[in-house]
């Protein structure tokens, strides 16, 4: 069908929602919006889908997560024992529509005679990875778009381990989804039908009070717990859970930032509610500067990634990197497990993950795993670890997503919230701020530095770009950067890695993706991946030398020569 078709099909369906039909009215004169919202389905990925909310089969709406919904309910009906009975648990954040679609799911979900359990208010997406295990359903739902804009929804699937569905169970769950031929006439209960036969069963506190039992076994230190606090949820989902977990370990000096405590769709004190960005911390730093806190933290809407902040010693605050925090999480929890554990330990990095990672694995005898970008890798890895003698002990990737404990199956900032305390609170005790503390792993293992360019191209024209940027740097690929030669090309669409100077070609043994690495001398690295999430193209680096200076100079020459490489490709 042409875009036309799919606008005139939902225009002449008698039933369509009010709201979405006013929608489309507005829409009238605007063929470009028009055409973005109809020209395509909205891609259900590997983990799911994620879009802009909005009338239309591009767009998040009731109609497009009921196909999500039914596809996944025909496939767990087929593929999972006791399906029907044993249900799908649904969480959501604080983001436009996210009640009404975790709602819209459940009465899908009726149709099928699938047992629902919704919670009664918002929560954290790793609360919902827990539920999924403490409750042993079939299956999870999340509803939630992170840190996106918000005009912007989403809708993450969780299979029966609790981890997003890794690429074999996600290719069948997009196959049933796929073939769900109308959006518009899915067939749904009423949440009055469903709740009469008993096949929605609201859940809240007795699944958090299992989850911070949980949450308190990562406990590695019980010293008086001093540290002064600032936290920001962001308008999200984590400030109960996290002040309850700071609480039950002893931290009683946390302040939260009031004018961002409250959930607001709009995230209306940010201009992304997203830790990673540094703007995203000055409400924090200015109350951290009001009553000296020692570490400011701030999780993102969902609460799956955890961003810090600390004393840089000229009376303001530092953001942390998620590389430099995962490096000195991991440091800290490697220092603090007993030999026996470390004997069969694991830790999971992504492969645009930092280096440093390796080395402080290395330095304590662990095995470290790279993975594909995305949670669910790790999640999947943790998964085999059951069925051997391998040990899980942390698993991190470089945007602000960590885990340390194995309740739950995906990046976890609420559990890390509190970890990261705890650390902090172990190096005051030193006499060291985590800076300080970052300064002693540099000077053990090396100026290990990173960076990142994320390039945001919108809708069709934009995926035309990102495509072909992609195939150029493929057919084109770098021979040097930085001065330093190319000593690998890693392109993961093709599973295969080529070695130049060598003349030699390897296997690659993780799954295909679209993704291309290059490794250069003296541990210098770039990776290019389009985002699976949102509409970027993500450009990683990576480098090592003996000194900050030379890191940040080496870092800079790089990045530049690939930025002005991005720029000819997209004016060409």
């Amino acid at each position: 069908m042409t875009w036309q078709e799919r606008l005139d099909k939902w225009k002449s369906y008698a039933q369509l929602d009010q709201d979405l039909s006013n929608q489309l009215n507005e829409l009238k004169d605007n063929e470009k919006d028009l055409e973005d919202s109809f020209y395509k389905d909205l891609t259900f990925g590997t983990g799911g889908m994620r879009g802009m909310l909005g009338p239309g089969t591009n767009r998040m709406n009731i109609y497009t997560v009921r196909k999500a919904v039914e596809g996944l309910a025909n496939y767990i009906t087929k593929n999972v024992e006791h399906a029907k009975n044993r249900g799908v648990v649904i969480a959501y954040d604080s983001r436009y529509m996210s009640q009404e679609f975790a709602v819209e799911a459940a009465k899908v979900l009726g149709a099928h005679d699938i047992q629902a359990y919704v919670f009664e208010t918002l929560r954290p997406t790793p609360l919902l990875s827990f539920a999924v295990r403490y409750l042993h359903t079939a299956a999870g739902i999340m509803i939630t778009a992170s840190h996106n804009p918000p005009e912007y929804n989403g809708f993450k699937v969780y299979n029966e381990d609790g981890g997003q569905v890794p690429l074999k169970e996600a290719a069948a769950i997009i196959e049933e989804v796929n073939k769900v031929e109308d959006e518009l006439r899915v067939d749904v209960k009423t949440q009055a039908e469903i709740e009469e036969a008993g096949l929605l069963t609201w859940v809240g506190e007795k699944v958090d009070t299992a989850y911070l039992q949980a949450v308190k076994t990562i406990q590695k230190q019980t010293d008086e717990k001093t540290l002064n606090v600032v936290f920001t949820p962001l308008h999200g989902t984590a400030h109960d859970l996290v002040l309850k977990g700071l609480d039950q370990i002893g931290f009683k000096n946390v302040h939260v930032v009031a004018e961002q405590a409250h959930p607001d769709p709009e995230f209306s004190t940010v201009t992304s509610p997203n830790p990673e960005e540094h703007q995203a911390f000055e409400m924090a730093i200015e109350q951290g500067k009001d009553i000296n806190a020692d570490i400011l933290i701030g999780t993102d809407p969902d609460a799956d990634r955890l961003g810090v902040a600390v004393q840089d010693g000229k009376g303001s605050y530092q953001v942390l990197t998620g590389n430099q925090l995962g490096s000195l999480l991991l440091d800290y929890t490697l220092s603090h497990t007993k030999d026996e554990q470390l004997a069969h330990g694991q830790v999971i990095k992504t492969i645009v993950t930092t280096e440093m990672g390796r080395a402080i694995a290395s330095h304590y005898g662990v095995n470290t795993i790279d993975t594909l970008t995305g949670f669910k890798f790790i999640g999947e890895k943790m998964k085999q670890f059951e069925s051997d003698e391998r040990n899980f002990l942390f698993g991190y990737e470089e945007s602000y997503g960590y885990l340390m404990g194995d309740f739950v199956r995906d990046k976890d900032a609420v559990q890390i919230a509190v970890a990261a305390c705890e650390m902090a609170n172990y190096w005051k005790n030193q006499g060291k701020t985590l800076l300080e503390a970052l300064d002693t792993l540099y000077a053990k293992h090396g100026y290990y530095l990173e960076g990142l360019q994320s390039l945001t191209l919108k809708g069709k024209d934009g995926a035309e770009q990102i495509a072909a940027i992609m195939e150029d740097i493929r057919k084109n690929p770098f021979v040097q950067l930085g001065g330093l030669k190319v000593v690998a090309v890693e392109d993961y669409a093709s599973s295969k890695r080529q070695l130049p100077l060598e003349e030699k070609e390897e296997d690659i043994t993780l799954p295909k993706e679209n993704v291309m690495k290059f490794l250069l001398e003296n541990d210098a690295w770039v990776c290019f991946r389009p985002s699976g999430t949102e509409p970027k193209i993500k450009s990683y680096f990576g480098v090592k030398t003996d000194s900050a200076a030379g890191s940040q100079s080496l870092l800079a020459t790089i990045q530049a020569e690939v930025e002005e490489r991005i720029e000819h490709i997209i004016h060409a």
